[in-house]
């Protein structure tokens, strides 16, 4: 585990965990936790005799598995193919197509298809199709963005060519997550029974309960070992009960669960760049609204000196050692050891600095409680996080403890997600975030995407600066220059989104995604996971086998 044990601080975040865990699991006692799967190929606690079929459990149902809805997004939709994929070190390879060209003016993209890809109802996949799916993804507006996309149209059945209104070095990215669906078998129910050309097809989806797959026997890159595969939706102490019930083969669980011993099991502890840190609000409070009628501001974090305290405060490897067991380490940013990362922004912990940052503003302790104060201010405001999910709780306990200890206090609540996106723009959130794809520094971060009502920047950060290198950076003729420009959004220098910067996220901690696997059984190699909810973990499905 790691610990350090000891020290009357490591102690303290210890009762602090021990009590967020405590509540959580007086709350499952209440759950159903190990719903009988035996019917998919468990039986009294073991493992498939055919050895091809796998129940997996993971933390949330999607809400669809139309690409052109954001199926897919950061990762591979497993039901449909895409132009281009990820390799584990997150390079490119072709997937439907057989080769690509650009234009030296950035703007033109040509594609040229394999031959040997078909549908799973026995038709070709055309250029046709690969346009009709980028068109539909334009209009819907959804999480895939292409907006800078001028028109996708098919040149032949094998050529597809698409034209942009800007250079875009994010675009292969974008491509790389949407899965291709068929012009002649698109309708409104699509998301509920698709058709793609992938390495399985759906078969079975029973709402808020389970998604059943089955192997595509004629995938063009050769069928699956795992012939079906059951995915059932479990919160994290249900799956791990599962687990010991030994009715699942893999299971999607948590840091804060992840010492747990099951014999039959191993765990693997999957590197990722999903972190978990405070979302403040930038902007004062004005009595302003978002356009669904939600508060804006908050006149404790819209200071400067408050949301860098708060991150100077923070003791981030005692964090990731004691409330996730040392299944993960410190982050930084929201992109932390990734090619576009800036090294730059890391910083040390540093009390005596955060507390002289707020002295120097004004901020004083004058009656005594333990908080700073300033023209009658309190240096207090509530973080909200969803309700009943135990990392988040515990990491933002340690974390308000530890500012309690320059004098600032941050109220920690679990509420819904309903009420998460009604407070957002006004107070703090521990929010998840992190991608394995440059896109989420751009949606981050733009002026134009502040407060809107999606989780991106309900913080209200916006700087001229900053969308100049974004702009650059989208703009950029290669991986490499556009890297350079993604690194200047974080810091020049001078000027940056980085804690020592503008500081609108208060990075904490980045998460292992400790998954238990049943004895015998390979995940293969996975990639670097982003945020996602279990959903990461089965992006490469196709890989998988029983030994």
């Amino acid at each position: 585990m790691r610990l350090k044990h000891g020290s009357f601080k490591t102690k303290k975040l210890q009762g602090i965990l021990l009590a967020a865990l405590l509540a959580v699991s007086a709350s499952a006692c209440q759950k159903n936790t190990a719903p009988d799967h035996t019917s998919v190929g468990q039986e009294d606690g073991k493992a498939s005799e055919t050895r091809d079929s796998v129940v997996i459990a993971i933390g949330s149902e999607p809400e669809t598995l139309d690409p052109t809805q954001g199926w897919g997004h950061g990762n591979s939709p497993i039901v449909q193919s895409t132009l281009v994929r990820y390799r584990a070190d997150l390079t490119f390879e072709n997937d439907l197509a057989d080769s690509y060209q650009l234009s030296e003016d950035g703007l033109t993209w040509r594609f040229t298809l394999r031959e040997d890809a078909f549908f799973t109802d026995g038709e070709p996949v055309k250029a046709g199709d690969v346009a009709f799916t980028l068109e539909t993804a334009k209009a819907a507006q959804g999480s895939v963005d292409l907006t800078y996309m001028e028109k996708a149209e098919a040149v032949d059945d094998r050529t597809v060519e698409i034209t942009l209104s800007q250079p875009t070095s994010i675009f292969l990215n974008t491509l790389a997550s949407i899965g291709i669906v068929p012009e002649h078998a698109y309708g409104e129910d699509y998301g509920r029974s698709p058709v793609g050309s992938g390495p399985y097809k759906l078969t079975e989806w029973k709402p808020q309960e389970q998604l059943i797959f089955t192997a595509n026997e004629d995938y063009y890159d050769g069928a699956p070992s795992i012939k079906q595969v059951t995915v059932v939706f479990m919160s994290e102490d249900a799956a791990l009960a599962a687990v010991q019930a030994g009715k699942v083969d893999v299971a999607y669980s948590s840091a804060t669960l992840g010492t747990t011993q099951v014999k039959g099991y191993y765990v693997e502890a999957i590197p990722s760049a999903d972190n978990r840190g405070f979302t403040l609000p930038v902007l004062p409070n004005q009595g302003k609204t978002t356009q669904s009628g939600a508060p804006i501001g908050n006149d404790v974090t819209c200071n400067l000196e408050i949301r860098q305290a708060i991150a100077y405060a923070i003791d981030r490897q005692l964090v990731a050692e004691t409330v996730l067991n040392g299944f993960g380490c410190p982050a930084y940013s929201e992109n932390d050891g990734m090619p576009w990362n800036n090294p730059e922004v890391k910083i040390e912990t540093d009390v005596d600095y955060a507390k002289k940052l707020l002295k120097d503003a004004g901020w004083a302790d004058t009656d005594g409680d333990g908080i700073v104060e300033r023209d009658g201010q309190k240096a207090e405001f509530s973080c909200v996080y969803p309700a009943g999910d135990s990392v988040r709780q515990a990491v933002a306990m340690a974390a308000a403890e530890q500012a309690l200890a320059v004098g600032i206090k941050i109220q920690v609540e679990g509420v819904s997600w309903d009420e998460i996106m009604e407070r957002m723009f006004s107070e703090a959130v521990m929010m998840g975030w992190g991608s394995s794809i440059p896109n989420e520094t751009y949606y981050l971060y733009r002026s134009e995407g502040a407060l809107l009502d999606d989780f991106y920047n309900p913080e209200g950060y916006g700087s001229d600066v900053t969308d100049r290198y974004l702009k650059e950076a989208m703009e950029a003729p290669s991986a490499e220059e556009a890297n350079r420009c993604w690194q200047k959004v974080q810091w020049d220098g001078t000027n940056g989104t980085a804690m020592k910067g503008a500081c609108p996220w208060v990075w904490i901690v980045n998460l292992d995604h400790v998954t238990y696997v049943r004895d015998g059984l390979s995940i293969g190699e996975q990639p670097i996971h982003g945020h996602g909810h279990g959903l990461p973990l089965i992006q490469n499905l196709k890989d998988w086998t029983w030994e």
